[in-house]
């Protein structure tokens, strides 16, 4: 038995990518897992029934469109129902698309600003008093794109500063039971569906302090370092972007 057997972690968005890197590291931990997913079943299925299977904890599957504000409170009441406990809230989740500012289009402002920013703070509200039972803790996923904008990208950036201001503000507002903070990526990832040419990548890379990518798991240890190793930490956002801040 580790020291967080038992305790319960809920992630946003976990089926796959970061997300999933995030699980397998929680899991290596210990703690049990909600996974949530919106389109990605049967990756989420088959990471859940390996976690199952490499770890012995237990992993529960729940599907949800995040956009859809009547679902998550019900989500998070599913999750401490099951479990009979919540110890960390990870708001992973997120959209991420081009948007060229002469052709945004309400719903792609409605559809980046309600999954990157909206769901977080009421899946936040939601997990208020089991996180307060369990002096548990909350982590987001902001991006250094929150506080340096990336063209042709304005409604993410916006969500992303959102969620650099939601977290200082809920630290605030929930402390001391609670604590709060965020992790802010570089590259960790190339985003799905557009991986950039050879020479794109090598350009981005070579304005890191590290010259090369991040992975999940990177992400991972850094949320893992808030959870057990940081007690006295609560309002901050680390950047983990191999230095790309700095440049």
């Amino acid at each position: 038995m580790t020291e967080t057997s038992g305790k319960v972690a809920f992630i946003t968005g976990a089926a796959k990518r970061v997300g999933a890197g995030i699980a397998e590291h929680l899991a290596a931990r210990g703690m049990q897992l909600a996974i949530h997913y919106n389109r990605s079943a049967s990756d989420a299925e088959l990471l859940a029934s390996r976690l199952r299977d490499r770890y012995g904890i237990e992993v529960l599957t729940l599907q949800a469109d995040l956009r859809d504000i009547a679902a998550l409170a019900p989500l998070v009441d599913q999750v401490a129902s099951h479990f009979g406990r919540l110890d960390v809230l990870i708001n992973n989740a997120s959209a991420f698309y081009p948007t060229p500012v002469e052709g945004v289009t309400p719903d792609q402002w409605q559809e980046l600003l309600d999954t990157n920013l909206r769901a977080p703070f009421f899946l936040a509200q939601a997990a208020i008093p089991y996180l307060r039972a369990s002096q548990g803790c909350i982590i987001n996923l902001a991006d250094i794109y929150g506080d340096r904008p990336l063209a042709n990208y304005l409604p993410y950036n916006i969500s992303k500063a959102g969620i650099i201001m939601l977290t200082k503000s809920l630290a605030k507002e929930l402390g001391p039971e609670i604590r709060v903070n965020a992790i802010a990526p570089g590259v960790a990832l190339w985003a799905d569906g557009s991986q950039p040419a050879e020479d794109t990548r090598q350009r981005v890379l070579a304005k890191t302090a590290l010259k090369r990518a991040g992975s999940p798991e990177d992400m991972a240890k850094a949320i893992a370092f808030f959870i057990f190793d940081a007690p006295y930490v609560t309002g901050q956002v680390l950047a983990v972007d191999g230095g790309r801040s700095v440049y």
